[in-house]
């Protein structure tokens, strides 16, 4: 299945993304997350066109060839989605997927605008909240990238050696995977052309915009929504409290055996057809 290149012109800027699937199809947005773009989960993306999606895959702000200027908080990330939704698909509701920080943003679109959402997944990370509060141990240790992007000049050595950092951050993120090279050298290129916006989403964490979001989040989802995770990520845990409290409309919560956290990579089908399986 093809996928093409378009651009969507947005209020703060051209954002450029990968579009295919079924034209009449159900429209699905897809939001990717650090350290990654859209070109790695084609086989995915393909995968929802099989089943009947008309998918949309944007470089987030912060990852060229989208706009890499900030800000970088969650309201400013949403609005982008929002926007994005506006012009590609005002008169219909989408499915809203995302990993990472894709997911994070799709937890906070759907307590910002849930009547433009019809239902959402996320891929490896947990509600927001859930993540922050009281953070185990192991998570703490996972999670020490987070504290060395707060370091000025950390930007220099994530790219430091062709980015040899981001190569160990997947290797330890999903260690079954062994990404093409050919979407490796790609992936470089366009890593190497934002360098260091992507990173200061981390730095955004820290900022009094969190606040606001965290407001936000601490309101009930009300939009349908499916978490998966991967078994053996190594970056996030899948949570273990029960934040139920935090979902007022239909919620699953699923562990995905032999992936880790570049899941729906690592084993697109499948992952694809989790979601149909649930959506259905």
């Amino acid at each position: 299945m093809e996928f093409e290149r378009v651009a969507f012109d947005l209020p703060h800027g051209t954002f450029h993304a990968l579009q295919g699937g079924d034209p009449d199809g159900q429209p699905t947005l897809v939001l990717h997350g650090f350290p990654d773009h859209p070109p790695t989960a084609t086989p995915f993306l393909a995968e929802l066109g099989r089943r009947g999606r008309h998918v949309v895959a944007p470089w987030l702000r912060g990852y060229a060839p989208s706009p890499t200027a900030g800000p970088f908080d969650l309201a400013a990330l949403t609005s982008d989605v929002l926007a994005l939704i506006d012009r590609w698909s005002p008169g219909r509701a989408v499915e809203l997927i995302g990993r990472d920080w894709g997911a994070a943003i799709t937890y906070h679109t759907c307590v910002t605008a849930p009547e433009r959402i019809e239902r959402a997944v996320t891929l490896a990370f947990p509600h927001p909240l859930t993540f922050l509060s009281r953070p185990r141990p192991a998570q703490l240790r996972r999670s020490w990238y987070m504290g060395l992007f707060q370091l000025p000049g950390s930007g220099l050595m994530v790219a430091a050696r062709d980015l040899a950092l981001i190569d160990r951050l997947w290797r330890h993120w999903s260690p079954g995977l062994s990404l093409d090279p050919a979407l490796e050298a790609e992936l470089h290129e366009h890593l190497r052309a934002s360098m260091p916006a992507p990173i200061k989403y981390y730095r955004a964490m820290l900022r009094p915009g969190m606040l606001g979001a965290t407001r936000r989040l601490s309101q009930p989802i009300t939009v349908p929504l499916l978490q998966l995770h991967g078994a053996d990520d190594g970056c996030i845990l899948p949570p273990q409290v029960d934040d139920r409290h935090r979902f007022a409309a239909p919620h699953a919560l699923e562990v995905v055996p032999d992936v880790g956290h570049f899941l729906h990579i690592e084993a697109p089908e499948a992952i694809a057809e989790r979601i149909a399986a649930w959506a259905q």
